[in-house]
């Protein structure tokens, strides 16, 4: 859940590493560090707080001519994990002779083991935290080559590692593995550079290599040897990224995430497009790899993610069933392994991240492999670990996505797993006219979002008389339900009001008993099956004093006449009007952040790709 930056090569090292920094910042903001070699002596600057910090503190510390003549050197941006996020604790961490530096993503499950031996033999830590043991050890290893050093401690260790280290000693390398932390290497012009995310590497090159478990490579300004741990060369191909260096940047938006949520649109045109057949009345969905025969096989299907990603596979669960007479059902993927579940060859497993690095999510997909499931990923970031180790899938096309909050990440995964719904469907029980007028319904899909997004300056407005406020409720039924938990967890993550997401039937039975008068609770009343009855319910609460903000239909004057505040969506399939409907409550949520004088993009305590467990 941090951010690795690597960089050898002709130009200044401490500008690159610190343009990396910044465009992985989303990653982890607690800290940053980074250290160089000049002269054949390693220099490190930390410091607590953002990537900012660390710049303005490094060029006061540092000569001038150190940014300038620098030309290797290795960053991180923390999320704490092992002590409070302090400049001690801070990486780089050192090896006991100074000489070696080290940068490190992941848990090292056993590290309080290795502390306790090094502490035996007289090494003597200054942080709380696993990598400075790591580093120790990487150093007790080493016998005059780095490479050699870190086989031999990684060898020692249990855990995750994304890593890079350099050493004073060895200043024509950096020396990067990986084990369940991604590691992506970047390949230019006399210019190599390490990231944890493609986002660090895309202003240099967009030619990449991705690290796969186990890997370990020496990394020089010309090039890249990589082996496994045994010492085994090995051959990885080189990719080309999907996206360019503007694709990261704001683009004169205030904020990341109101860029990326008026960019939906665009990233819903490239998710669906091509991949509707209105000939058939079907999707076409190549990354599943799979014959209709096999699909008309599965029996039941399990959606697996967290956070975002579980509010879109609980919409995918609806469809499934309803679409497509398949029994679904939706797991916390970190429950997952550890409940020993019940999988059988004849199940679809289907892994939902945007990062496609999720933690969780890649050990449910092992865990579904290990038995036999016919697993698929659905993920945003190609040659993501996920994506590999799944073999098949979809992938979103949604754009890189740098606000923490999951935006059009979800309605993407929202669309992708409608399709996927579709084509399930008319292997089944779906007929060619209702397979074609669904197919038409997901096309709209854009220009839905495109209407509800015009409404931005509306819903701002709206949103002022509800950001004083410390609690909220959203409630809905059915397909809305969902979008109800989505809606309040995007609320909380980024104005930090205390928002909870419930099944509208549910307030009764317990959550009512918190309401009290302008308690805010934000329905979705869209016209769908199981409208009268959220009606009732926000009846309910009016009659407890709360201020009911509505989502709608628009035209829908009867649902308007029952709420304070209504934000009207277009009418559309109620399946597909979950996407436009979670739109408005992205919006809703954005500005009332925004009167609150919140971080938007980097809420508190918070990173964007979970990568431990």
């Amino acid at each position: 859940m941090c951010g690795i930056v690597g960089y050898i090569g002709k130009s200044s090292a401490p500008e690159a590493l610190v343009r990396g920094l910044r465009r992985l910042e989303y990653r982890g903001y607690d800290s940053a560090g980074m250290a160089v070699l000049e002269n054949g002596s390693l220099i490190v600057s930390k410091a607590a707080g953002k990537v900012a910090s660390l710049d303005e503190k490094a060029r006061s510390e540092w000569p001038e001519d150190r940014f300038q003549n620098s030309r290797i050197g290795i960053a991180h941006t923390r999320w704490a994990t092992h002590g409070p996020p302090t400049e001690i604790n801070a990486h780089p961490h050192l090896d006991r002779s100074g000489g070696i530096a080290l940068v490190h993503n992941g848990i090292i499950e056993n590290y309080r083991a290795l502390r306790a031996r090094l502490e035996s033999q007289g090494h003597e830590f200054l942080s709380e935290t696993d990598t400075e043991v790591l580093a120790h050890l990487i150093g007790a290893c080493d016998q005059g080559n780095l490479f050699q050093a870190v086989c031999d401690a990684l060898h020692q260790v249990e855990g995750t590692f994304g890593i890079a280290a350099i050493s004073a000693d060895e200043p024509d390398r950096i020396i990067t593995a990986r084990r369940g932390s991604p590691i992506v290497i970047g390949i230019g012009d006399d210019e190599t550079i390490i990231g944890s995310d493609a986002a660090a590497i895309i202003s240099h090159t967009r030619q990449v290599i991705y690290l796969e478990d186990n890997d370990i490579a020496v990394v020089t300004a010309e090039g890249v040897e990589i082996r496994d741990l045994d010492r085994v060369p090995v051959t990885r191909e080189v990719a080309e990224l999907g996206f360019d260096a503007e694709a990261a940047e704001k683009g004169g938006y205030e904020h990341f995430m109101l860029k990326e949520i008026h960019e939906q649109p665009d990233s819903l045109r490239n998710a669906i497009r091509g991949r509707l057949d209105f000939n058939l009345g079907s999707s076409v969905l190549s990354g599943m790899g799979t014959s209709a025969r096999e699909l008309a096989e599965i029996q039941r299907a399990v959606l697996l993610g967290c956070g975002t990603s579980l509010h879109a596979g609980l919409v995918g669960e609806y469809a499934f069933e309803d679409l497509a007479d398949i029994h679904a059902e939706v797991q916390q993927a970190a429950e997952f392994r550890y409940r020993n579940p019940l999988i059988t060859r004849s199940d679809l497993v289907v892994a939902i991240s945007q990062s496609g690095e999720t933690a969780d999510t890649l050990a449910a997909v092992r865990e579904a492999n290990q038995k036999g499931a016919f697993v698929m990923g659905l993920c945003n970031v190609v040659g993501s670990t996920i994506a590999r180790e799944t073999g098949r899938g979809v992938y979103l096309h949604a754009g890189p996505e740098i606000s923490v909050a999951s935006t059009k990440a979800f309605t993407c995964q929202v669309a992708v797993l409608l399709m996927m719904a579709l084509k399930l469907g008319r292997g089944r029980r779906l007929s060619r006219d209702e397979g074609v007028r669904l197919a038409r319904e997901i096309e709209r899909i854009p220009e839905l979002v495109e209407r509800t997004i015009r409404q931005n300056e509306a819903i701002a407005a709206l949103a002022g008389r509800y950001a004083e406020h410390e609690n909220a409720f959203f409630i809905g039924r059915g397909y809305m339900y969902p979008v109800a938990l989505e809606g309040a967890l995007k609320l909380k993550e980024i104005s930090y009001i205390h928002a909870e997401g419930y099944h509208a039937a549910e307030l009764k039975h317990g959550p009512i008993a918190l309401l009290e008068q302008g308690t805010p609770v934000v329905a979705l009343a869209n016209d769908i099956p199981g409208k009268d009855k959220t009606l009732g319910n926000i009846e309910e609460c009016r009659a407890r004093g709360a201020r009911i903000l509505g989502v709608i239909t628009e035209g829908d004057e009867d649902a308007r006449g029952f709420v304070h505040d209504a934000i009207a969506v277009p009418a559309c399939h109620p399946l597909v009007a979950t996407i436009p409907s979670a739109v408005a409550l992205q919006l809703f949520s954005y500005h009332v952040a925004r009167h609150r004088g919140c971080e938007i993009d980097q809420p508190r305590n918070l990173a964007k790709s979970v990568t431990v467990e």
